[in-house]
């Protein structure tokens, strides 16, 4: 029987949730409260503008966004009138300037909660831990922050459990900093490359120096790397339209490899599509999109706020382990105005650590070159 664990870590701004089958990461979620993607959420949103050849109506929502709702997932066609108020729940995060996606196809306890007039925003939707907990029922959750497990005990209940120690041991953290990056080694030499781009994600087969022109080191390498590639599909929630090359070999051989790529694909909750191979020998993989990819949370490369939020997750273990001491952030310019653009984030290390943090911007930093130093 697999085991499973959900580990939910807690740092400043930031979320990181990873759930584990027998020891082995199968997914992963990074969260920010401040900027949630709004999946799930419960709206009351008023119909701005009907669409035929899109099939479908425009939504205003409560925080000035705008939403659109499929004709399909309308309760009728009589509810598309402009002007009307509907009970919508968001089925799928913006993306490149489109809104996100809604249904208003919701159950009965959800109409009765959105009761009610005018626009407005009615309640959040579930979080990666709670949909973590529903993949893995059975799964305790091992968290490292007491307000949030006072938080999610409503929900969690028994299933909770508070550590003393951070709820990422290395091993998980070196996992997580790996899915912040594009290249994967894979077990046994070679790596894999994974490019997102707006239209689609490639993910290259990098056999390296050591395989050369034996046929069956070549195998095993692929092998490897369709399995692996599917794994990281899935950890860094990659969606729409994937291509995947694999390393030499000609299309007939690659064919062998689909039934083991489909296997892999197959542990995946979301269920992504083996289209087949292109005629450049290519695996084409189609992917639904719900919640935003890591890419997009973190950054490609990693954002300011990323490294902002890496230094404060530092600074808060640093602090948490010296009490009463005051801290200062150094940092390069742009990392300091992004968690100054989140106030939320600086607010919790202060409850955290009993004093706020000082910000040093210093242009002679490199992004990712952050120092936590000692006020004295």
């Amino acid at each position: 029987m697999v085991e499973a664990l959900i580990r939910l870590s807690v740092s400043p701004g930031e979320r990181r949730v990873a759930l584990l089958r027998d020891g082995v990461l199968h997914l992963a979620a990074i969260e920010r409260p401040a900027r949630p993607d709004g999946v799930g959420d419960l709206h009351r949103a008023r119909v701005t503008a009907v669409s035929k050849p899109m099939s479908g109506a425009f939504l205003a929502l409560a925080d000035g966004t705008t939403a659109f709702l499929p004709e399909s997932e309308a309760p009728d066609r009589t509810a598309l009138q402009e002007g009307a108020i509907l009970p919508v729940r968001l089925t799928r995060a913006a993306q490149g300037g489109k809104g996100p996606r809604a249904t208003a196809r919701l159950s009965a306890d959800e109409l009765a909660a959105a009761a009610g007039q005018g626009v407005a925003f009615v309640r959040r939707g579930p979080g990666a831990v709670q949909r973590f907990a529903a993949l893995a029922p059975n799964a305790p959750v091992e968290l490292d922050d007491a307000a949030e497990l006072a938080r999610l005990r409503p929900v969690l209940g028994d299933r909770l459990r508070l550590l003393r120690t951070p709820a990422f041991d290395d091993a998980l953290e070196a996992e997580f900093d790996l899915l912040a990056g594009p290249e994967v080694p894979l077990p046994g030499g070679g790596r894999l490359t994974i490019h997102p781009t707006p239209a689609l994600t490639a993910i290259d087969v990098d056999a390296g120096s050591h395989v050369g022109g034996d046929a069956a080191a070549q195998l095993r390498l692929n092998q490897a790397a369709v399995a692996e590639a599917a794994r990281q599909i899935r950890l860094r929630n990659l969606a729409g339209a994937i291509l995947l090359d694999l390393a030499g070999m000609a299309a007939k051989k690659r064919e062998a490899l689909a039934a083991p790529l489909a296997a892999a694909l197959g542990a995946d909750p979301l269920q992504p599509r083996l289209l087949g191979l292109t005629r450049l020998g290519l695996f084409e993989i189609q992917r639904p999109r719900i919640h935003p990819p890591l890419h997009e949370v973190l950054g490609t490369p990693l954002s300011a706020l990323s490294h902002g939020l890496a230094a404060l997750r530092r600074a808060g273990r640093e602090a948490a382990a010296r009490p009463g001491v005051a801290w200062r952030l150094r940092a390069t310019p742009a990392v300091i105005g992004a968690l100054q653009a989140l106030p939320e984030a600086l607010a919790e290390f202060a409850a955290g650590a009993g004093r706020p943090l000082v910000l040093a911007p210093d242009p002679a930093l490199p992004p990712g070159g952050a120092e936590i130093e000692e006020v004295r």
